[in-house]
């Protein structure tokens, strides 16, 4: 029966390789995991060799290759869940089903573990149980899932209003507020043409919403001009960024601006195919958006001759599978091709050499949506909003300690003063503006400016009063970076792991200066060294909090000198369990003493 199963997804999917995740995610939804002769199977029905199939599998935290039960939760570790009791919650489900995070139940049913930032900071603390968003965590929702879980009660059989997802918007300018119909904005860009609508996004100075910031302009005449045998537009809905969640509510709210806009840059560059790249959190929203494009199809907004106009352009979504580094743009094709999401060594460049080598521009979601507003504005009045070098609206993505978390779009050049004031902010000591990956401010920074040419953001705003241990908040980071580094190259898979582990010493009580020391020079190498954005961004919030709340750091420094992290004399405690032991001998300093004084002779010149 699992063979037949097997095949029919296979079947489906045209036995096509380069859909490899896709595949993976509906066998293993099948069977509950990927075993190996699973993976031989897959293997054989796409004609890859083995070892690149199961490569895959291993690469993508929510691919499992081992059974981890019929329940499968994962408590979001984002430090604002964190700063929600994510942590004690978590503990007590484990406790309640009689099991160790990371590990499955001894009857097969159930593994509770942690994963990275689901997107739900503006209505955590957040869980994923059989990659279902569950938010608004509490213990009393915790002792019913227990119970849920121990009498087998199918996940989609539970409480419905535990999947509830809130669009949190609270303050809305052009693009939240647009007004317009599904489909105004692609036919306004038919009328214009495509250099028309190229010559208006130029004229708007739109730039990149997914934090580089690049000329969209730049990008889209780049790929028209760029041979190739098809020309792709591909949306990067992969935002996870800890702390961001605004991508979130464009597509489950405003799903037909997005649409508008991937037409529409299809229409500029010439492509007639175009890929959502839609992040494995977000699974819940998959259904609800394919039918939505279905819908568009049948009223001649999607596919085949588009209004009547001789326009053809039509929208694969691919759903990823639980990767932080996706999120780059190279990183997002390898992925879509059905292989690990590891960065391209660059150039080319996607635009030149995308995805199945042919020219392909990748957006992120807030900029399609807002090359739609400007396909029926105007460039000339997108470009009279915010400032010169920073055109347009921003939508940030506000979360932690304030009043009214959610989604907030403000034009570039708002302060962060008057961010914190809207979203009812107090005692605020310290802000990141673009999640793990960005500035850390403290409070005499407030006064700063959103945009490119100060305070640039991919729009996560996280919030910490003075309550908070920016220690701990470091120390989040870390390890967040540390877990999603994909290991390419050496700088970013070792540095980010000596972060983490010289922050777990301090926490330890075994820090010293030389562990702060060390962890500015990872800084200063990777900044220079890393071969992607994920590298020479995963310590900057580090060193921000470092140089602006050093105490924070100093109060667990244990000795002036180096001091190991590792305590030899603690590891032979259970030898010495073993072997009835505890007398002075059995002690390495101890022992080192007692050598000493045995062999005086040894120890003169």
């Amino acid at each position: 029966m699992a063979a037949a199963k097997i095949a029919t997804i296979l079947d489906r999917h045209g036995r096509d390789g380069t859909r490899l995740v896709q595949i993976l995610r509906e066998v293993q939804d099948v069977e509950g995991w990927l075993s190996p002769a699973t993976l031989s199977a897959i293997a054989e029905g796409i004609g890859w060799p083995r070892a690149q199939v199961e490569s895959t599998a291993n690469f993508y935290s929510f691919f499992h290759t081992r059974p981890l039960g019929e329940y499968r939760v994962l408590f979001s570790d984002n430090i604002t869940d964190r700063m929600l009791g994510n942590q004690d919650l978590m503990r007590s489900l484990c406790h309640k089903l009689w099991l160790e995070p990371g590990q499955a139940s001894e009857d097969g049913l159930v593994s509770v573990d942690t994963t990275s930032c689901t997107g739900m900071c503006d209505q955590g603390p957040a869980l994923l149980a059989n990659y279902r968003t569950i938010t608004r965590l509490t213990p009393e929702r915790i002792d019913e899932m227990a119970h849920l879980i121990r009498r087998r009660v199918p996940v989609g059989d539970w409480p419905s209003d535990w999947f509830h997802v809130e669009d949190n918007i609270r303050r809305r300018d052009v693009l939240l507020d647009h007004g317009l119909a599904p489909g105004e904005a692609l036919a306004a860009a038919l009328d214009r043409g495509p250099a028309g609508l190229l010559g208006q996004i130029e004229r708007s100075a739109l730039r990149g919403r997914g934090g580089a910031g690049f000329g969209s302009d730049i990008k889209w005449r780049s790929c028209r001009d760029a041979w190739g045998d098809a020309h792709y537009v591909i949306c990067n809905a992969d935002e996870g960024e800890p702390g961001t969640f605004k991508d979130r509510v464009l597509l489950s709210s405003y799903f037909d601006m997005v649409v508008d806009g991937m037409c529409i840059a299809g229409f500029a560059i010439g492509a007639s195919k175009g890929f959502i790249y839609l992040r494995g959190e977000y699974r819940y929203l998959l259904d609800r958006l394919e039918t939505r494009l279905a819908q568009r199809r049948e009223a001649g907004l999607l596919g085949r001759n588009i209004l009547g106009r001789g326009f053809t352009f039509d929208i694969e979504i691919h759903l990823g599978a639980g990767a932080y580094i996706c999120g780059e743009e190279s990183a997002l094709i390898e992925s879509l091709e059905g292989k690990p999401g590891k960065p391209r060594i660059r150039p080319p460049f996607p635009v030149t050499h995308g995805y199945l080598g042919q020219p392909t521009t990748v957006n992120n979601v807030e900029t399609l949506a807002l090359a739609a507003l400007i396909a029926v504005k105007g460039g000339e009045w997108f470009r009279a909003i915010g400032t010169p070098a920073s055109t347009g609206t921003k939508l940030l993505s506000v979360s932690g300690d304030v009043e009214r978390p959610g989604i907030y779009e403000f034009p570039f050049g708002v302060t962060v003063a008057e961010v914190l004031a809207a979203a009812g902010a107090n005692d605020t000591q310290a802000v990141t503006t673009a999640g793990a990956a960005g500035s850390c401010l403290a409070a005499d920074e407030f006064g700063r400016h959103i945009a490119f040419e100060d305070v640039p953001t991919g729009g996560s705003i996280m919030v910490f009063d003075r309550s908070r241990d920016m220690f701990e908040v470091a120390r989040n980071f870390a390890h967040f970076f540390a877990h999603e580094s994909c290991g390419f190259c050496t700088p970013c898979r070792v540095g980010t792991a000596v972060n983490a582990r010289l922050l777990d010493k301090l926490a330890n009580d075994h820090g010293s200066p030389y562990d702060l020391d060390e962890m500015e020079k990872m800084h200063r190498l990777m900044q220079g060294a890393s071969h992607c954005g994920l590298g020479n961004t995963a310590t900057i919030a580090l060193r921000d909090m470092l140089a602006k709340f050093r105490p924070a750091f100093d109060r667990r420094l244990h000795s002036p000198d180096y001091e190991p992290g590792f305590d030899l004399d603690a590891a032979l405690s259970q030898a010495r369990r073993m072997t009835g032991r505890d007398d002075p001998g059995a002690h390495l300093t101890d022992n080192l003493s007692a050598q000493a004084g045995e062999h005086p002779s040894e120890a003169q010149p």
